[in-house]
């Protein structure tokens, strides 16, 4: 197979398509744009790889760069070339790298073949193009209601109608100011528009896209074409764009798990798993505290379907264990994870921000002694039941109560918001904890002394509330 001058390893194929390719782009004063999907398909097509350089007309790098990129790799599988200028801006440059499966027998031939069929999609793209910016964005947003986003939810311009209801609460929720929240619905009302324009139904992957462009094109402000561009992003850099992509993503949660349409086994047509860690991705990137329940709320509001509770409760549960997933794979604890999400699933940034603090605590020397002396006060109250013990102080009966409840009062000054805070207050009272159940004898025959005993403890094991479920750490 070597003789034949066939490279058999896929990894030295695409090692030698990338050293090709990258030869080619310099001999233009160039670098190639290597995407590793493209490269993937690339090596996989061929067995004997040989470049081939061609060029195309100039002007067609007035059309969009997304659209000139686009349409090399998805339609020819062609590697653009851009400047290789260092400190500036990258612009395309006329020239695509594409690669053969042969040798370089007639490759004039062939160069001005795809020279030619490139030149052809091109001019297509251009007609697209040219055609579409006839019209401003806002014109094509009337086409949504000829596209079903899904039988029971309507059209894309039903869809479009939510989005556009939900937004100023999202952005209320984010604290944005007038200018952000004018910008946001500006945004919203053009998100989709561009799904009806001949670019996009001719290429769906520009969708988006196409919608920054053509917005600049129609004068929109660049706060919103660039939010519009940033809707289909895992993580929108800009806020404006965060809020569209969330307004979009919570509206298709929360209709299609009230139209009855919930991801199982492998079948999720809408891409709900991903929808769902698009949510929680992007506010973990940009560090936003934000209460996922009561945007559910919001978006239940605006559906034209009737969303239960049980609704409401099914998709916070699958946004929250997408969030587990991303914390793991971001390589935290599972244990750490676990008890952090069981009480603060509903801030997915916030919960990050526990999980990195309770990782510390962990991490300590003395941690298994404080977990073990606050594990004691949660175990006998968990083995006493529901029922909320009122304590008496006149009827303590040890000086180890009268210290250790001493202690809790003045924990109870403290308001306790994260991880630190808890472990700050736990940390006095665990010479006091030990003590206590070195001196006492907890569950005591008077009832009075023994409620006056179990409700301290009750006291202590409420400091984790809406904080951590310590229970599910190991060693607990």
């Amino acid at each position: 197979i070597r003789q034949a001058g066939i490279t058999l390893e896929s990894a030295k194929r695409s090692a030698s398509i990338v050293e090709l390719v990258k030869k080619a782009a310099l001999s233009v004063g160039g670098q190639a744009i290597i995407e590793p999907g493209l490269l993937a398909e690339v090596t996989n097509l061929v067995e004997m790889p040989t470049p081939i350089l061609g060029s195309f007309n100039p002007e067609f790098l007035a059309l969009p760069r997304d659209v000139l990129i686009s349409t090399m790799k998805k339609h020819q599988r062609y590697f653009p070339v851009e400047s290789a200028a260092d400190g500036s801006e990258h612009v395309l440059l006329p020239y695509f790298i594409a690669i053969r499966n042969g040798d370089d027998q007639d490759i004039q031939i062939v160069t001005h073949g795809n020279e030619h069929v490139l030149g052809a999609r091109f001019a297509d793209a251009n007609f697209f193009v040219r055609e579409d910016i006839k019209q401003p964005l806002a014109y094509y947003r009337d086409g949504l209601k000829t596209l079903i986003f899904q039988t029971k939810l309507g059209s894309m311009l039903d869809k479009s109608e939510r989005m556009l209801r939900l937004a100023p609460d999202l952005a209320a929720m984010l604290a944005f100011d007038e200018r952000q929240a004018r910008n946001v619905q500006r945004a919203v009302f053009l998100s989709k528009a561009d799904l009806t324009t001949q670019m996009v139904t001719e290429m769906t992957s520009l969708q988006g896209i196409i919608g920054r462009e053509y917005a600049l094109r129609s004068g929109e402000s660049s706060d919103v074409a660039v939010a519009i561009g940033e809707q289909y992003q895992p993580v929108p850099k800009s806020k404006i764009g965060l809020v569209v992509a969330l307004s979009d993503r919570l509206d298709s949660l929360v209709g299609l798990f009230a139209a009855g349409l919930v991801p199982s086994g492998a079948k999720d047509p809408f891409g709900l798993r991903r929808a769902a860690i698009g949510i929680v991705q992007p506010l973990i990137e940009h560090a936003l505290d934000f209460d996922l329940r009561a945007a559910l709320d919001k978006s239940a509001a605006t559906q034209q379907l009737p969303v239960t509770d049980e609704n409401k409760a099914q998709v916070f549960d699958f946004i929250a264990g997408r969030l587990k997933v991303v914390m793991n794979d971001q390589g935290y604890k599972y244990d750490v994870v676990d008890a952090v999400l069981a009480a603060r699933s509903n801030n997915p940034a916030g919960a990050v921000q526990a999980v990195k603090q309770l990782m510390i605590w962990v991490a300590r020397p003395d941690w298994i002694s404080i977990l073990d002396a606050y594990a004691r006060c949660v175990r006998i109250v968990r083995s006493a039941g529901a029922l909320q013990f009122q304590i008496i102080p006149a009827r303590f009966d040890d000086e180890a109560e009268r210290e250790l409840y001493k202690a809790i009062q003045s924990a109870g000054d403290v308001r306790i918001e994260s991880i630190d805070n808890l472990f700050n207050v736990v940390l006095p009272l665990i010479p006091l904890i030990n003590n206590f159940f070195d001196k006492v004898l907890v569950m005591s025959d008077d009832d009075i002394v023994r409620q006056n005993r179990l409700g301290m403890l009750q006291q202590i094991a409420a400091l984790a509330n809406g904080i951590a479920d310590l229970s599910k750490l190991e060693g607990f």
